[in-house]
C-alpha cells in the first residue's frame, strides 16, 4: 500500500476493487467530494432502480486500522438496528463490511440515499435533532469502542499544536501559541473528567441530509461517521449552531437541542462550559490535519491560503478570543 496509489486512484481500480467485492459495476460512476478518503457514485448492472448504483468509500491509507473501521461500522450498524436514520454499510463479498483492494486500500460500500442537504435549520428542526442525537447516544453509551480515538487534548490538542510549530506564520507564532495552550491548559482536566461514549464527533451541518418523500414525512439522515469517536455529548451540538453559543441566536438554537434532547437523556449542563474550549481544539486539530495532508496533490488547491499571513491571522485572531472564554 502507498499513499501515491491513494492520490492516483483510477476508474478502473474502483471498478476492479468493487468487483472483488462482488459487485457487478457498469463503469459509469460520479467522484463525489470528500477531502479524507476517496469517494464514488457507481452505477451497477442491476437495473434502472435506485439499487443499481452504490456508494463506494476509500480510506485513506494509514489514518484508520481495519479494526477502527469495523468498529465505526459497527456503531452505524447499531444505530440503525435501533431505527435511527443513518446509512448503514453493505456486508461485502467476505461477508464483512470493509475489504480491502486490490492496491491494499481500505473500502466500503453503502446504499445510495435519496436525500439532500439542508439550506437552513428551522427552530423545530434543531428541537428535532436533539431528540435524535439522544437516541444516538442512548445507543453509543451501550457498549464502548475500544479502537476509536478519545476525544481528549492529549489525542486532539497537543501532538497538533506541537506539528504545526513549523507551519504557523512566522510573525504569529508566538500569539497563535500562546492563546492554543491556554486552551489546552484549561480543557484539560475538564474534558478529561467529562462522561464519554460513542458519538459522531464531527457532527455538523453538511452531514445531515434530509429526505423528500411524498408518501412519508421528511426526516434528517446522519451521515459520514469517518471522526466518530469517544467523547462528551455537547461535542455533537455546537457545530449545529448557526451562531456562536453566546449569542442571542446560537442560545436559542442550542436550547432547542437541549429541550429535544432531555425529553430522551440526562445532560449534565456543566458541560456546556466545554464548549469554547472544544471549538479551539478543534480549530487546532484541524489546521493540523490539513498540514499532515499538504503532500496529498488535492490539498493545495483546497485550502489555497493556508501558507499566508492572512489565514494565520484569522485562526490567532479566534484562538485569542475564545482563550478568553474558557
Amino acid at each position: 500500500m502507498s499513499k501515491e496509489d491513494f492520490y492516483d486512484l483510477t476508474p478502473d481500480e474502483v471498478m476492479h476493487a468493487l468487483e472483488t467485492a462482488g459487485f457487478s459495476p457498469t463503469g459509469q460512476f460520479i467522484q463525489l467530494n470528500s477531502y479524507e478518503n476517496r469517494v464514488f457514485d457507481v452505477y451497477l448492472e442491476q437495473g434502472s432502480s435506485e439499487a443499481s448504483r452504490v456508494i463506494v468509500k476509500f480510506y485513506r491509507p494509514g489514518r484508520w486500522s481495519e479494526l477502527s473501521i469495523l468498529e465505526e461500522h459497527q456503531f452505524i450498524d447499531d444505530l440503525a438496528q435501533a431505527g435511527l436514520p443513518v446509512i448503514a454499510p453493505q456486508r461485502l463479498k467476505n461477508s464483512r463490511t470493509v475489504m480491502s483492494s486490490p492496491q491494499s486500500i481500505w473500502f466500503a460500500a453503502f446504499p445510495r440515499a435519496l436525500a439532500r442537504m439542508v439550506d437552513e435549520f428551522q427552530m423545530p428542526d434543531f428541537y428535532r435533532l436533539g431528540r435524535t442525537l439522544a437516541r444516538m447516544h442512548n445507543v453509543g453509551g451501550t457498549h464502548p469502542a475500544s479502537h476509536r480515538p478519545v476525544l481528549s487534548v492529549e489525542t486532539y490538542g497537543d501532538h497538533s499544536l506541537k506539528f504545526l510549530q513549523n507551519w504557523i506564520h512566522p510573525d504569529l507564532k508566538k500569539r497563535y501559541s500562546e492563546s492554543a495552550q491556554i486552551i489546552l491548559d484549561k480543557l484539560r482536566a475538564p474534558l478529561g473528567s467529562a462522561k464519554k461514549y460513542r458519538i459522531h464527533g464531527d457532527c455538523h451541518r453538511g452531514n445531515i441530509l434530509k429526505t423528500d418523500h411524498k408518501d412519508r414525512p421528511s426526516e434528517f439522515f446522519f451521515v459520514d461517521f469517518d471522526d466518530c469517536c469517544t467523547g462528551p455529548a455537547v461535542q455533537d451540538f455546537w457545530m449545529l449552531l448557526s451562531e456562536p453559543e453566546n449569542s442571542p441566536v446560537g442560545a436559542d438554537e442550542l436550547q432547542s437541542i437541549l429541550n429535544g434532547y432531555k425529553e430522551l437523556r440526562h445532560f449534565d449542563d456543566r458541560e456546556l462550559l466545554l464548549i469554547p474550549g472544544l471549538r479551539g481544539l478543534r480549530i487546532i486539530h484541524y489546521s493540523a490535519w490539513v498540514a499532515h495532508r499538504w503532500e496529498d496533490p488535492s490539498f493545495p488547491n483546497l485550502f489555497p491560503q493556508f501558507l499566508e499571513f492572512d489565514h494565520w491571522l484569522s485562526e490567532t485572531r479566534a484562538l485569542e478570543e475564545l482563550a478568553r472564554q474558557v
